[in-house]
């Protein structure tokens, strides 16, 4: 199977303006904490995927399938509804973890916050820390 388009690539958009731009007071806040701490633990700079993506590094990945592609290791979106982090191998290793983190809600790879206050921040470091692991890529390979 031949390698996917993504619609949503990296852009030379700058990060600080998308930021700057989401006018809830408090998303945005919550947005320069969580691309402060990702940029800490990554050790890579921030890039705007899409329109409204902030991703961190960058990883290929293949499945059994054969679908393949490249994206970012880990990344938020500070959406309307919730602040949304991408936990790209997704939460199944992490219950215990994730029952110390706080109030949010998961999708496959998604992890829905109301605010920062509602979560633990020294777990959601040590979540953001492991995921980017690539022993925990599972049949992804970084």
């Amino acid at each position: 199977m031949a390698k996917a388009e993504l619609k949503t690539r990296p852009t030379a958009s700058p990060v600080a303006e998308f930021i700057e731009s989401v006018e809830n007071e408090r998303r945005r806040e919550d947005a320069h904490t969580v691309a402060a701490m990702m940029e800490r633990v990554t050790g890579e700079k921030p890039k705007l995927w899409g329109t409204s993506i902030v991703g961190f590094g960058e990883a290929h990945y293949k499945y059994e399938s054969g679908r393949e592609g490249d994206w970012f290791k880990v990344g938020f979106s500070p959406r309307k509804a919730n602040l949304v982090l991408y936990i790209m191998p997704g939460f199944r290793d992490y219950g215990p973890l994730m029952q110390r983190l706080g109030k949010h809600k998961t999708g496959k790879s998604c992890l829905y916050i109301n605010k920062l206050d509602d979560v633990d921040m020294d777990v959601l470091e040590e979540l953001v820390a492991k995921s980017i692991d690539r022993e925990h890529w599972g049949s992804a390979s970084a």
